[in-house]
């Protein structure tokens, strides 16, 4: 009995000559490695089709293809190559491939002053594109910090102020006098808000880059912002976090400012732009800043 070939319904001319943007598959789930980790990672891979007479692309070849990712550790020639064996595969067809990947990175992170510590999730997209050559590669990192308003300290000290006419009036006092009222709850009648913010960070990476910066990117946005939330924490951490929130005021407009400084110091960046939104306490609404660089 004669084998019947199996149908290829794909390789059959379109009843219309339409060449489409982008053509592939999203939520791909994918093991990734970075950093000696092993992550769980979802992935869209798609390709344009620019031979409308086509009727469509072969989306098992870009499936077939990431499975590179499974033993090689993460990096921009692997994003590279991958991309090239997408239109490889689809040669005739298409013109330009590209890759988003998603995962979150586990970082443990110390507390501020005693000696516990936890891990902190941070979510990452690795934007990729090749067309014609170019290659194009984008880094999506968020992270979220403390931020407490400085219109708002200055009202909260103004009422302890205030408090203090009340309670002393021009009063000679000694030193444990003052040390106790401020020590009070009827001393410290007001204190300042802060909120729960988000740095949305999206970076463009120089051409010949090998390895992303993820990391860099995370800890240097970390670092201008001076009070990433916490993991494990004693009452000692808890004070210290206090403290850096104190001297540490900023809003959302600050914040950015900070992060462009920042981020133009990496020195696998070519440019970016960037997104702080402080989920207010005061307010039902948020408040948000953004700013680019070279973008």
């Amino acid at each position: 009995m004669t084998a019947l070939t199996l149908p290829d319904i794909a390789a059959q001319a379109s009843q219309q000559s339409l060449p489409l943007e982008w053509v592939g598959m999203c939520g791909i789930a994918l093991p990734l490695r970075l950093d000696q980790q092993i992550l769980h990672g979802t992935a869209d891979a798609g390709v344009n089709l620019s031979d409308g007479t086509s009727r469509g692309i072969h989306m098992s070849r870009l499936y077939l293809a990431l499975a590179v990712f499974k033993d090689a550790p993460l990096s921009v020639p692997l994003i590279r190559r991958v991309l090239r064996q997408f239109l490889g595969s689809h040669e005739g067809l298409s013109t330009r491939a590209q890759l988003t990947l998603r995962f979150d990175v586990l970082l443990e992170r110390a507390a501020l002053v005693s000696s516990e510590s936890g891990f902190k999730r941070y979510p990452v997209v690795i934007d990729a594109r090749l067309e014609d050559e170019m290659f194009h590669v984008e880094l999506n990192a968020e992270v979220i910090y403390s931020s407490t308003c400085p219109c708002s300290a200055a009202l909260a000290r103004q009422l302890i102020q205030q408090q203090f006419l009340t309670d002393f009036g021009n009063r000679n006092l000694t030193h444990e006098q003052v040390l106790s009222w401020l020590g009070s709850a009827q001393g410290i009648v007001a204190t300042p808000h802060s909120q729960r913010s988000t740095a949305k960070l999206r970076v463009r990476l120089k051409q010949g880059c090998d390895q992303l910066p993820t990391l860099e990117v995370i800890d240097q946005a970390e670092a201008a912002l001076g009070t990433a939330v916490q993991t494990a924490v004693k009452r000692a951490d808890e004070q210290a976090f206090a403290l850096a929130n104190g001297q540490n005021l900023m809003f959302c407009e600050d914040a950015a400012r900070r992060l462009n400084l920042a981020l133009q110091q990496v020195p696998s960046v070519a440019g970016f732009q960037l997104r702080v939104e402080h989920a207010e306490s005061l307010h039902a609404h948020d408040a948000v800043a953004q700013s680019h660089w070279n973008w």
